[in-house]
């Protein structure tokens, strides 16, 4: 079982960077891959950024590439995502997930936060 908690969320300009992050519970955290998703109103869930367990390879949305970045941390169970020249379409619920294979459905994730939300005014 993992319990997954993100924060860091908030109300910023169109331009300016956030910086989410994402505390795992647990002592298996390297097992799993993990990911960054997003929800805006009315839409569905959607995949922004991905990590594999050691970090060696990291996978993105082409709507945020150049702009996002996701890292972690295992020695502190924390996965972040540094998002830079942020978007009025960027404004979302951000949620952090876990799964073993580094899949990018939101149907396949075996572990979810309870979001985080992030308003860009423009």
């Amino acid at each position: 079982q993992v319990q997954l908690v993100e924060s860091g969320g908030g109300l910023v300009q169109a331009g300016g960077s956030l910086m989410l992050s994402c505390a795992a519970s647990g002592r298996t955290f390297s097992t799993y891959a993990m990911s960054w998703f997003r929800q805006a109103p009315g839409e569905e869930r959607e995949f922004v950024a991905g990590i594999s367990r050691s970090a060696g390879s990291t996978y993105y949305r082409d709507s945020v590439k150049g702009r996002f970045t996701i890292s972690r941390d295992n020695a502190k169970n924390t996965v972040y995502l540094q998002m830079n020249s942020l978007k009025f379409e960027d404004t979302a619920v951000y949620y952090c997930a876990a799964d073993f294979f580094g899949r990018r459905s939101p149907t396949l994730m075996n572990y979810w936060g309870k979001g985080t939300l992030v308003t860009v005014s423009s």
